[in-house]
């Protein structure tokens, strides 16, 4: 059976999340959740994650626009080892709210809060119209890309915001598409050598002593499959669509996040 939900979940979420640049870590973890410890859900999430987004940049890459990866993932990256360094210490402030629906329990935190609370924030300036006509100048870029990378480093949710902020560029759809996932390697690979050298090469040898690994590879395929399906459509849509998807997205993650669903 779990063969059968991490394949669909990777499969379909990967396949929407190529044109939203986040959303398939955020999405994926809670189903790995399901028949793993937290610490190997998460573990196996980050692999699928890294090598799905290797994937795309060999799709897309060649579209990315260099200066804006240089301004962005050169902080993002930076800011996601000092997040990633911080993790251990976040984790341990108390929960803002705790609450329980049936037999689960769930709990409020700062940092989710604080994500969430950006996240929505970003979703209107890119709903209302007025507000959606204003871009960003490369002076910006930096900023954005070290908002993204602390928060990335210290709870994994680098995706919405890095994606907030170079939708504003005013990239062509490939361009910006391109420049997201280029960034997101940079990012991830970033925060993975961090949390390499505190906790990641425990967790690595619980999913492999817990046969997660067959399980990751399943995952990795069928997002590759999810993802060669969103580039074959990327052709098909606008560059508006993409950015009434990306607000959409960011309004369905932000209530979730807020709510301690994810």
């Amino acid at each position: 059976m779990e063969y059968l939900i991490i394949s669909l979940v990777s499969l379909i979420v990967a396949a929407l999340t190529f044109f939203s640049g986040f959303g398939l870590g955020t999405l994926l973890m809670p189903a790995f959740a399901l028949f793993f410890p937290i610490e190997v859900a998460i573990a196996a999430t980050a692999v699928v994650h890294l090598f799905n987004n290797v994937f795309k940049v060999w799709l897309v890459g060649k579209h990315a626009h260099k200066k804006t990866v240089f301004l962005f993932a050169v902080p993002a990256a930076l800011f996601a080892m000092l997040g990633a360094w911080l993790l251990n210490y976040f984790t341990l402030l108390p929960a803002v709210w705790n609450y329980a629906w049936g037999n689960t329990i769930f709990e409020i935190t700062p940092v989710k809060m604080i994500i969430a609370m950006l996240m929505i924030i970003f979703a209107i300036v890119e709903l209302v119209p007025f507000l959606g006509k204003i871009s960003f100048k490369p002076a910006v870029i930096p900023l954005g890309g070290a908002l993204s990378g602390f928060f990335g480093g210290l709870s994994g949710h680098q995706g919405a915001l890095r994606t907030a902020f170079l939708v504003r560029m005013d990239l062509e759809k490939k361009a910006l598409i391109a420049t997201m996932v280029l960034s997101a390697v940079i990012v991830d690979i970033s925060r993975l050598l961090i949390y390499g050298l505190t906790f990641f090469e425990r967790d690595f040898r619980l999913l492999y002593q817990q046969g997660g690994v067959y399980v990751v590879i399943c995952g990795i395929v069928a997002a590759f499959l999810g993802s060669f399906i969103g580039s074959r459509l990327l052709e098909k849509v606008t560059l508006s669509f993409i950015k009434i998807f990306i607000a959409t997205m960011l309004i369905m993650i932000a209530i979730a996040l807020g709510l301690g669903w994810i």
